[in-house]
């Protein structure tokens, strides 16, 4: 028997994906780390306030291992990760609250291991030969930028760490030979980002674990290179994207040699510690993902014949590689599974899940499934991005109507869509939205030239791939053309806010702790991006009139499209000011705006209370402007002129 539909306007479908199922029990999986058998992952949990818990999981027992209020958060960079290690079942995490480390054995309460504040770790490693930890640290205790080195800690914290090295402006990845004997770090300066110049260093170890005949060996401001790694014989691999492309290396008796060279990405932008494209299982085999043609694929590399083998799996996203004997453990997900815990064995090729991020998934009949898309974009340039169609088995709406579309600008501006069944995206598509997620150029996963032509372009390619892509699909008869609104977060945000400034096409907008004003961000934004914009921009203030000429705030009266904005109040990244200016200047216009702040939030937002107001908010406006009666009661936010 045939499902009969209703008929009912694009906008008004009832859909079961509601914003309580969305954040109500899903969490954030994050950093994984191994201990002989046992396994060990963050989450994030907005039910509990954002809190970061680590897990434990040993032969199909799964247990909690941080007791309430701990939240093991980093903040170096003001971004974090790589806040947790474990060494023989003990837990050594910084601490959110204090950005202390603590230590965690078992059947005992946390100590903390570090003192004082201003002082901030991560990415730590444990250093047998010596009992120390090796991890990055960042002191923000004297006056001015903050200083960032390589620090050796007593797991025992009887001793004030000792600095092994210093003097360049970041450090990150820092790793150690199986033998002790060696150790290889990355470094990098101002004003360059990791993803456009990093540099790789080899030493040897001296007393106390002190490298000695220190030497740059790859890398440099026109090569990123991403996770050094020994193998264990000892031999130093790392991933680089001199060809173009993030591949594979590694230095062999004072030589580099490719791997598996392909037109594919095995890195990914550092904006956090602790990210794994690749493990070794052995000194023969290594176990690694790459990104190709939108989707990330998993593959055994033979060390010895560089023949690499690609290994059949239901993922389409995969991240966090590590791996040990005979099995691989890493986060995955598809656009019909949630991210989970994924436990494979790589002999009989068979997966287990050690934990979903979230168990109330809705049936198929609620799920659009994104389309590959590329398309042409201004100046000869080709544009990527994923299109959802809206999908919900019981709603259809007359064939005279299109659907509204919703165009995400994401974030970095370095990130990338991903294929990843987001329960956010489908409140959206269920409901009788399209959706079309962009890969502007700038994005990663198509090599370092795509990165690159966002060079002093953002807010001009950025937002030219994002109208190009709705004009695609407008003409293909897709999508209402009266009907088009654009969202983003940070710098997601700020496209958002440029292609409602400077064009004509969007009705409206919402933007997430956006940039509005380039020239504040350049004078007032933490060190970790204290100089990003002389590459997406130009050098500041030698261009103070470019930045003011890209700068919606100061083009505030060429905006005039209804627009809604969240901002968290305690963000250090985009201030609050950024987006209060924006919206006083908006309403001195008469133009309809919306705003919503959000205490304790920082750049990112949380709590579950907050997560689920602000999509709430969001689809209330959007029903406002474009004139649809949402199925469910919805609670009216106050909307400024409209």
């Amino acid at each position: 028997m045939n499902h009969r539909k209703t008929l009912a306007a694009y906008g008004s479908w009832k859909s079961p994906i509601t914003t309580d199922r969305v954040v109500g029990s899903a969490v954030s999986l994050g950093q994984i780390a191994l201990d002989g058998p046992d396994i060990y992952w963050s989450e994030m949990r907005p039910g509990e306030g954002g809190r970061y818990v680590v897990l434990h999981w040993r032969a199909g027992s799964m247990e909690e291992m941080l007791p309430a209020p701990f939240s093991a958060r980093t903040r170096v960079h003001e971004y974090g990760g790589g806040a947790f290690l474990v060494q023989d079942g003990v837990l050594y995490f910084s601490n959110d609250r204090d950005q202390l480390l603590y230590r965690l054995a078992p059947g005992l309460t946390p100590q903390p291991i570090t003192s004082g504040s201003g002082k901030r770790y991560a990415d730590g490693v444990f250093d047998h030969w010596h009992r120390e930890i090796v991890c990055i640290r960042e002191d923000h205790v004297a006056d001015g930028e903050a200083a960032n080195a390589i620090v050796s800690i007593d797991p025992d914290g009887r001793r004030e760490a000792r600095v092994l090295v210093m003097g360049e402006a970041f450090y990150a990845s820092l790793r150690l030979s199986p033998d002790g004997q060696h150790m290889a770090w990355l470094s990098w300066n101002h004003p360059d980002m990791p993803w456009d110049g990093t540099q790789l260093w080899l030493a040897e170890r001296g007393p106390q674990g002190r490298p000695v005949n220190s030497r740059c060996v790859a890398g440099g401001r026109e090569e990123s290179v991403f996770q050094p790694m020994f193998s264990p014989d000892g031999t130093l691999y790392f991933v680089s994207d001199r060809s173009n492309w993030w591949n594979l290396y590694r230095m062999r008796d004072g030589r580099i040699e490719a791997l598996a060279p392909m037109e594919a990405e095995f890195g990914l932008p550092q904006w956090i510690f602790g990210m794994s494209t690749y493990a070794f299982e052995s000194a023969q085999r290594l176990v690694c993902t790459y990104h190709r043609a939108g989707n990330w694929r998993l593959a055994v590399l033979d060390t010895g014949t560089r023949r690499m083998e690609e290994m059949e799996t239901p993922f389409s996203d995969i991240s966090g590689v590590l791996a040990g004997e005979g099995k691989a453990i890493f986060v995955a997900s598809s656009p019909v599974m949630p991210a989970a815990i994924v436990r494979l064995d790589l002999v009989t090729r068979q997966y287990q899940i050690l934990r979903r991020s979230t168990e109330d998934v809705s049936e198929s009949g609620y799920l659009s499934v994104p389309q590959e898309m590329s398309y042409p974009s201004t100046r000869g340039a080709t544009a990527h991005a994923l299109y959802y169609p809206p999908v919900n088995r019981d709603f259809e709406a007359s064939m005279d109507e299109k659907p509204p579309l919703l165009v995400l600008s994401h974030g970095g501006p370095t990130s990338a869509t991903s294929r990843a069944l987001n329960l956010r995206t489908q409140f959206w598509t269920s409901r009788g939205f399209a959706v079309l997620d962009v890969n502007y150029r700038g994005s990663t996963g198509y090599g370092r030239a795509y990165r690159r032509q966002l060079d002093g372009q953002w807010g001009i390619a950025d937002v030219e791939d994002c109208l190009a892509g709705a004009r695609y699909l407008v003409e293909r008869g897709l999508v209402d053309a009266k009907r088009l609104a654009i969202r983003g977060s940070s710098a997601g945000g700020y496209t958002t806010l440029c292609a409602l400034t400077f064009h004509r096409m969007f009705r409206a907008g919402a933007v997430y702790y956006g940039v509005s004003d380039l020239e504040a961000l350049a004078r007032d934004t933490h060190k970790f991006e204290r100089y990003y914009l002389e590459r997406l921009i130009g050098p500041y203030p030698q261009r103070k009139e470019l930045y003011r000429e890209r700068s919606p705030l100061h083009q505030a009266n060429r905006l005039s499209c209804p627009i809604i904005f969240f901002q968290g109040l305690e963000d250090k990244v985009v201030p609050p000011n950024q987006t209060e200016e924006m919206v006083n200047a908006l309403r001195a216009r008469n133009v309809p705006v919306a705003y919503v702040p959000f205490d304790g939030e920082q750049h990112g937002f949380r709590r579950a209370e907050n997560i689920r107001r602000a999509l709430e908010a969001e689809f209330y406006f959007y029903s406002r402007v474009f004139g649809f009666t949402p199925a469910d009661p919805i609670t009216p936010i106050p909307i400024d002129n409209l």
